[in-house]
């Protein structure tokens, strides 16, 4: 599968549909998208993200076929989350953790400051 940093901006919408829906029909992620394109383009873009490996289709319901990504939501969350690392804070979870922490709208509970406090010890523990 190539990377998701290939794909058009287009495409990259037509992943994140996917994904937040799970799985959905042409005509589902066509409502979904913003300025949507015809039906043809979006069955187009659909047959695209098939031949590169991201898209497969699950089943039909009568004449409508249902897609859903190839890889899992984790899995891609993971890949996407290191592109943004790579590209905006040069692998520095640091960087970004202070970058989200320091935004007015930032939000950090006990109970997430806690965990991430825990994945930290483990991690230290695990040499990591």
């Amino acid at each position: 599968m190539s990377d998701s940093i290939q794909l058009s901006r287009r495409e990259r919408q037509i992943m994140n549909v996917l994904h937040a829906e799970g799985s959905a029909t042409v005509a589902a992620v066509q409502a979904k998208l913003p300025d949507p394109p015809t039906d043809m383009a979006v069955r187009r873009l659909m047959h695209i993200l098939e031949e590169k490996g991201h898209v497969k289709r699950l089943r039909k319901e009568g004449r409508e076929v249902i897609y859903a990504p190839s890889q899992s939501k984790a899995r891609a969350g993971l890949q996407a989350l290191k592109q943004v690392l790579d590209t905006f804070f040069g692998g520095a979870v640091d960087e970004a953790l202070a970058a989200h922490l320091t935004r007015k709208d930032a939000a950090l509970t006990g109970e997430q400051a806690e965990r991430i406090q825990k994945l930290i010890d483990e991690a230290k523990r695990e040499g990591r």
